[in-house]
């Protein structure tokens, strides 16, 4: 989707490596072997390595075997590979060069992007690479190699986007622990945090506003809390490009998926009154809650609306383009054409109607008579933001916007910050336990300070009791060696220690809330740009090294995604007709139908072609793909990426546009 964030409310970049510069790796492993030459199937993820002894993680269910210098993992599906290849070589360039000879010496991929990037990890030298597919590949392929004196492994992602997608963590798996032979990494257990005295608050400070400069975003609000005090709440320059009024820790920005945190804490509230308890069947709560799959609706417990573990694949192309005239009980209904990819438990699949899902059913249960987007409503003023003081935040976007509020920005088709349109975050709201909350870094504070006191109020009142809070952190499944999702909350130990967070993307708005629970320290960032995304994964690594003085990486980190964003729209730049190739955009009709995604109006303004999905519209670049295809690419800002692939035949003119793991056919409409 968005060139910047691959889709809508992601949190985790899980691409080989190519943003583990932007969070500190995991702990090393306890033990490794070597893998064997003949295929091996893995029943269990299994401590590696590769032939120069480096340490990974195979996952379970994959093959692996030996070829040569490189060691395959491949997954069940089949056709789809990681190769960790040892080589000698003078440069990057040359180590990669070896390493396709020895995986696949037929691969022509055509080189898209190749950057440098800081060294982690006791790895010497780092250069990622990004290779050049067509939409109908439906594949990714990159390369990562990493530099230890001098021997260089070289990481391979050629990958299906289904099943990349689908085992994303899985695949974050094999590469949290890839390290070189025994190194260990930087660890904070045991340590006692710092104070963060002024002199520690300015290092933030100045973090935060170099970062923001850096990358060009308009405004940034920040928030600190310790021992139950908050130390800092304000903002970093303006709330609308081009406009006086400044950023500050009351200016509402939409927290997009941090909401889900927040939507579990309400259903937490109503398993303490005894309405129901986290392993209550949902179909007792909603009789017309239906999945694609029988047997998946069955197995669904209240606990797994929101844990990212029911093999539901992420769908969100149905709330996006149908969002005129949708409500809270189509986006219900919507479920039941949702199929399961993985097995009950088995993978990390990030689902956003399951999440609204959530939200509905607490608040169906509170309020039975009521619709269901205004009994959540109710439910969410009267069980969480009123309890915790959270007065200015809401879901209701005309109040949002008539007092202090931030507005979108995002990236034009040259890389250009410009003020971007609020029409598809309005998309969002009738699934908006997923997503559609406005708040501040004032009140997302009040939220922060309760998790940290288990459930206290600040004037030492429970709110909550600690049991059901705490459950909603309780791994329900892995991303990866060290982080798992709970319930709307994802715990990471990547540095030693649980740090326990949830982010948000919505058009313009990229934040995220965090908290120490052994150590009594929270944070809250939200940002109004699409590249503030780049941002937050540095802010928490830069606070952990005011806390703990570990090593100064974040900035530097900063400066990586910077450079590495400038080149990306370059290179893509180059391969797009903007406006778009008079003769292709000729040839295309004037209205297209999907069945599931509804119509697109094509038109032309000036020598611009634009899409029209209905409740918001892009103009369309062309671009002319290696495999002889023509593709339309929308390049407004903030919903940028929006590939539709041209497919005519037998004279019937059809658009194709895909997710990772679904395809769907727009036909010529009358």
């Amino acid at each position: 989707m968005n060139r910047l964030i691959p889709m809508l409310f992601c949190t985790l970049a899980l691409f080989v490596s190519a943003c583990r510069q932007e969070s500190s790796p995991a702990a090393t492993p306890t033990a490794t072997s070597a893998t064997p030459a003949k295929p091996e199937t893995l029943s269990a993820d299994t401590p590696r390595t590769t032939v120069d002894g480096n340490g990974f993680v195979g996952p379970a269910g994959w093959t692996i075997e030996t070829r040569g210098p490189a060691v395959i993992l491949t997954p069940p599906e089949g056709g789809s590979h990681i190769a960790l290849v040892d080589v000698a070589a003078k440069n990057a360039d040359a180590a990669v060069a070896q390493a396709w000879k020895a995986y696949d010496a037929k691969a022509r991929w055509p080189l898209k992007l190749a950057t440098d990037r800081p060294a982690r990890d006791g790895w010497e030298q780092i250069r990622g690479y990004q290779y050049e597919t067509s939409a109908n590949d439906q594949r990714g392929v990159g390369a990562t190699a990493l530099r230890r004196g001098e021997r260089w492994t070289v990481a391979i992602y050629d990958m299906a986007n289904a099943v990349g997608d689908k085992r994303s963590a899985q695949v974050r798996l094999i590469f949290d622990r890839l390290l070189p032979k025994g190194y260990s990494r930087e660890s904070f257990a045991g340590k006692t945090a710092h104070k963060l005295d002024a002199a520690r608050l300015e290092q933030l400070r100045q973090f935060v506003e170099n970062a923001r400069q850096q990358l060009e975003v308009p405004g940034v609000a920040i928030g600190i809390v310790q021992d139950g005090k908050v130390l800092f709440a304000d903002g970093f320059g303006v709330r609308e490009q081009g406009k006086p009024d400044k950023v500050d820790g009351d200016t509402a920005f939409m927290i997009a998926s941090n909401t889900k945190a927040m939507t579990t804490l309400m259903l937490a509230k109503l398993v303490e009154q005894g309405k129901f308890d986290w392993d209550t069947p949902v179909t007792q709560l909603l009789p017309d809650f239906r999945l694609g799959d029988a047997d998946t609706t069955r197995q669904v417990l209240v606990k797994h609306l929101i844990c990212a573990c029911t093999g539901l694949p992420r769908q969100d192309m149905e709330w996006l383009f149908q969002s005129e005239g949708s409500t809270p009980e189509s986006v219900m209904k919507t479920l039941a054409t949702m199929q399961p990819t993985s097995r009950f438990g088995e993978l990390f699949q990030y689902s956003n109607p399951m999440a609204a899902a959530a939200g509905f059913a607490g608040g169906h249960v509170m309020y039975p008579d009521r619709e269901y987007g205004a009994a959540y409503d109710a439910a969410m003023q009267s069980l969480v933001f009123d309890p915790l003081g959270m007065a200015s935040t809401t879901f209701d976007y005309d109040a949002a916007m008539r007092g202090e509020h931030a507005m979108p920005h995002g990236l034009d088709v040259d890389g250009k910050t410009v003020r971007a349109s609020m029409d598809l975050n309005y998309t969002i709201v009738p699934a908006r336990p997923a997503g559609a909350a406005w708040s501040s870094v004032n009140d997302v504070l009040k939220y922060v300070q309760m998790e940290l006191a288990n459930g206290l109020l600040p004037d030492g009142k429970r709110y909550i009791a600690e049991a059901p809070l705490l459950e909603r952190r309780k791994q329900q499944v892995a991303l990866g060696n060290d982080a798992s999702y709970g319930m709307g909350l994802m715990v990471d130990r990547t540095w030693g220690i649980p740090v326990v967070h949830h982010g948000g993307d919505m058009l313009g708005f990229h934040s995220d809330m965090l908290w120490l629970p052994e150590h009594n320290v929270g944070a809250v960032i939200l940002t109004n740009s699409d590249p503030g995304v780049y941002i937050r994964g540095p802010f928490q690594r830069r606070l952990l090294e005011v806390l703990f003085d570990g090593k100064p990486e974040a900035a530097e980190n900063v400066e990586a995604s910077v450079k590495r964003l400038k080149e990306g729209i370059a290179a893509e730049r180059k391969r797009l007709t903007a406006p778009a190739d008079a003769t292709s955009s000729g040839k295309l009709a004037a209205r297209y139908h999907s069945a599931e995604l509804g119509d697109i109006d094509v038109s032309r303004k000036g020598a611009a072609t634009w899409f029209d999905f209905g409740g918001w519209e892009s103009e369309a670049a062309s671009r002319s793909n290696d495999d002889g295809s023509t593709s339309f690419v929308t390049v407004s800002p903030g919903v940028d990426g929006f590939e539709f692939v041209v497919a005519d035949k037998d004279g019937k003119r059809s658009l194709v546009l895909r997710d990772a793991q679904h395809e769907y056919a727009f036909a010529e409409a009358k």
